[in-house]
């Protein structure tokens, strides 16, 4: 049976949440964005069902903006964000 390390743990902050590390007005373009193409065309990514995104990230992120919005919003949806940015609609 192999003993835990009796080094301690290092060190961490968090990192102060400022203006800087989150754009309001990024966030508020994002959850405006419609999904281009596909079952749920025109539908907004806020609103897409989750499972749909997250096949979107085993499968491969489309190329472009919207691979990249889809990926924040998966984010978002992993960590159950949605009701935060909906008053921002």
């Amino acid at each position: 049976m192999s003993k835990l390390p009796t080094t301690p743990p290092t060190e961490f902050t968090l990192e102060e949440v400022s203006e800087l590390t989150i754009n309001r007005e990024l966030l508020e373009k994002l959850i405006r964005v419609r999904m281009p193409f596909g079952r749920f065309a025109g539908t907004l990514l806020l609103d897409l069902p989750e499972p749909y995104v997250v096949w979107f990230k085993v499968n491969g992120w489309p190329e472009g903006r919207i691979g990249q919005q889809l990926r924040a919003m998966y984010e978002i949806k992993r960590y159950g964000l949605e009701p935060l940015l909906r008053p921002l609609l």
